[in-house]
């Protein structure tokens, strides 16, 4: 589709003929919703902002196309661009129609849900507009036009029936504005001047399953393929270019300026040391696992607004190896909502969390058989189309920031949630999803690798006040970590992992407020001169270097495992309670919620994803005690992301395994010796119940070293051998990872 073509007052179309004329009329139609008043009195606010908005994006997307976003002052794009966002800033978000709980205020629990799901689909139009896809523009046009016309015909029909009936002399109260709406039934005494509820759900449940194809094939191309304007603006990146900032319709928040100014200011040596490092885990990777990098052609880079500089160093040294980079852009809305694997996209700061967080579940309003179904048969035919090129792809370089303040959302009764019966379907959904991904990309042959930095937020809003440290000192020491000696944490790891391979069980307890305790059954080598328990985990896919990890016997594994606070999936997590048996979650809870049910019901849907129950995927010992010293210092414990904070003491992960989708691959460690433990009764099944193999989701819950009392290998003859006490290692070979601590 080629570019929108002006036709003055912000009316951007494409050149294509046909969507051209759709185009034009549609537009005409909103400019008139903007000043008419032909809807239900209740409702003319919303559809005037719902023009406006569309009106407002078509402005934006005349500034990209007749050059002046080329030429306007950053401050007016900084301007601009906050224009985009700011009826969801939380100082605005009490009264957005993005908002459930005012939508729903305004028009009642059916019918407020609905418009403002809409809302946020209409919302989702900005990387479109920045994209200039005027096709996938224009559709979401005529769906708010569908609507809008069952609001028109509602109203029209009951005036002339108000008209009729006063002409009869029909008593007031019979055809009051509101009664029966939303209903359906019909009957005289329930006329209403607004559409009944479902026949709104079914306009954008027909608009889901109708565009199931085009938006399926086009996401697969974007995420897999290329084509989009973030590869564009990393490719013309210039030194000091800070209108590039704006160029993708993401939020611009300090975060973006201050982390672009930051990376601006460092010298090439340190942008190298930051590139390399990241681009150089993604290669060890297929080196360490035996997998061919040489015949994969593509890779895709998911990275945060304002890293220009470094993500356009990674390309390059990407190219070096003979890959092109997918950088996908903006993708947020109904379509993509629980789809599993395979999406991704360039990432910035959230301006209302809770605005994410309220439409997390918007799908349970439109989700049922017919559109799973059509959207599974849409990504097989996806990937079906397009498997000449996915089968090229060779996995995500992902960079991840952290520091923003953690998010501990309100639960509104408001928000749309899935029915039980809908939680069971839209696991399986992801399930199935997560299948057809990974049989398009040959997961077992592709690999992965990602890497953390801060962003300028992590100096700020702390309870005790500002925060002492500078970014400067931070993103240095993030820097050190994640480049910190391969050989001395490979040459340390190797002997603790000689001490767990002799081991029946883990033994896991807890202190200073910790409740853990935790017996990991370990599975058993049928060589153990040839074959090891635990992986040699340094820096490669994961960065930072610092762990040792394997796949638990379900079996046996049994206990609690408990957190006084952790930071999980971008959620704050308190009081964080895990019970197992035979390796199975059966019993949680969490504080930080006014009931225990909102307690669990948060768990449920953010670490269960709504499964009935998740198995012990990994048990793991983090290593990387400059990471938790350094982040203890400087005061940014609580801000630490997973992949980081998982290095900083023994984790447990529940869901899927490490290994999943590659556990026929073999894999060595340094030493030589073959990983034998990477699979469980669950990822057995992936032949003979491949539905029953995989959960789609695999979450680490850390605990701090401070919090450990004791973590001892346990023999079969029922003697152990203590590897952490209070804190710290005190297996021999290890006294090197207590330096960091001297002092504290």
């Amino acid at each position: 589709m080629n570019f929108w073509t002006d036709t003055g007052h912000g009316a951007l179309y494409t050149d294509d003929t046909l969507t051209g004329e759709r185009f034009r009329l549609a537009l005409e139609r909103i400019r008139q919703m903007e000043t008419e008043e032909c809807v239900e009195p209740l409702f003319v606010p919303y559809f005037q902002a719902a023009s406006g908005w569309v009106l407002l994006l078509l402005e934006q997307r005349r500034m990209l196309e007749d050059g002046s976003f080329e030429t306007m002052p950053v401050s007016e794009l900084a301007a601009a661009n906050r224009a985009l966002y700011e009826d969801i800033f939380p100082e605005n978000y009490h009264r957005s129609w993005a908002n459930p709980v005012y939508a729903v205020s305004v028009f009642g629990i059916e019918t407020g849900r609905l418009m403002s799901a809409l809302f946020y689909e209409l919302r989702c139009m900005i990387p479109l507009a920045y994209e200039g896809d005027a096709e996938r523009f224009l559709i979401r046009m005529e769906l708010l036009l569908e609507v809008y016309c069952a609001f028109t015909a509602a109203f029209e029909e009951w005036s002339a029936n108000v008209r009729e009936d006063s002409a009869q002399n029909i008593p007031d109260g019979v055809n009051s504005p509101m009664a029966g709406q939303g209903s359906g039934s019909g009957g005289e005494e329930e006329r209403s001047p607004i559409p009944p509820a479902a026949g709104i759900r079914e306009k954008i449940r027909w608009f889901l399953e109708d565009y199931a194809e085009e938006e399926t094939l086009y996401r697969v191309r974007r995420n897999l393929v290329g084509g989009s304007i973030p590869e564009k603006i990393i490719a013309e990146y210039v030194p000091g270019g800070k209108r590039c900032l704006y160029r993708y319709g993401a939020y611009v928040s300090e975060n973006e300026t201050g982390v672009f100014d930051y990376i601006e200011s460092l010298d090439e040596d340190t942008i190298a040391k930051m590139a390399d490092t990241w681009t150089e885990g993604f290669r060890i990777g297929f080196e360490v696992t035996g997998k061919d990098l040489s015949i994969r052609k593509r890779c895709s880079i998911l990275s945060h607004v304002g890293f220009e500089r470094v993500v356009n160093r990674a390309v390059k040294n990407l190219a070096s190896m003979g890959l092109e980079s997918v950088i996908p852009g903006l993708q947020a809305d109904l379509f993509t909502q629980h789809l599993g694997r395979g999406g991704g996209s360039i990432e910035t700061t959230s301006p209302n969390p809770q605005y994410a967080y309220d439409h997390r579940e918007d799908l349970a309003l439109f989700f049922n058989d017919v559109l799973r179904g059509r959207r599974l048969q849409a990504l097989q035919e996806a990937y079906r189309n397009q498997r000449e090129q996915t089968v090229l792809y060779a996995g995500p370089v992902v960079l991840e920031t952290f520091g923003e303040r953690p998010f501990s959302p309100e639960i509104r009764e408001e928000c749309p949630r899935f029915s039980r019966s809908q939680q069971k379907k839209i696991s399986r959904f992801r399930q199935q999803s997560d299948q057809l991904y990974d049989k398009a990309v040959i997961g077992k042959e592709r690999s992965f690798t990602i890497i953390a930095f801060p962003v300028p937020e992590i100096t700020r809003g702390y309870t005790g006040g500002e925060l002492k440290a500078s970014f400067d000192e931070i993103f240095h020491a993030v820097i050190d970590i994640n480049t910190l000696d391969y050989m001395t944490y490979r040459n340390i790891q190797a002997g603790i992992i000689a001490v767990l391979d002799t081991a029946e069980y883990i033994h896991v307890l807890g202190k200073n407020g910790n409740k853990t305790d935790l017996m990991v059954h370990l599975q058993t080598p049928r060589d153990p001169e040839k074959e090891t328990i635990f992986e040699n985990c340094v820096a490669d896919v994961n960065i930072p270097v610092g762990e040792v990890f394997t796949t638990p016997e379900l079996a046996g594994t049994r206990g609690l495992l408990h957190v006084t606070s952790v930071y999980l999936n971008g959620l704050l997590f308190e009081d964080l309670a895990v019970r197992f048996e035979d390796g199975r979650i059966t019993d949680y809870s969490c504080g930080g919620f006014p009931t225990e049910k909102e307690g669990r019901e948060y768990i449920e849907e953010n670490i269960l994803f709504h499964h009935d129950t998740l198995p012990m995927g990994e048990c793991a010992i983090g290593t990387n005690t400059t990471a938790s010293a350094e982040a203890a210092r400087l005061g940014i414990l609580e801000r630490l992301p997973i992949l980081i904070a998982e290095k900083t003491g023994p984790h447990f992960a529940v869901g899927d395994t490490c290994y999943s989708h590659e556990e026929e691959n073999r894999i060595f460690n340094p030493d030589g010796k073959e990983i034998f433990a990477k699979e469980n009764d669950y990822s057995l099944m992936r032949d003979t119940d491949p539905d029953k193999a995989y959960f789609g989701c695999h979450t680490d819950i850390t605990i701090p070293y401070e919090e450990v009392g004791l973590l001892e290998a346990v023999r079969s003859d029922g003697t152990s051998v203590p590897v952490i006490r209070d804190g710290l290692f005190v297996l021999p070979g290890t006294d090197i990872l207590n330096e960091p601590f001297q002092g504290r």
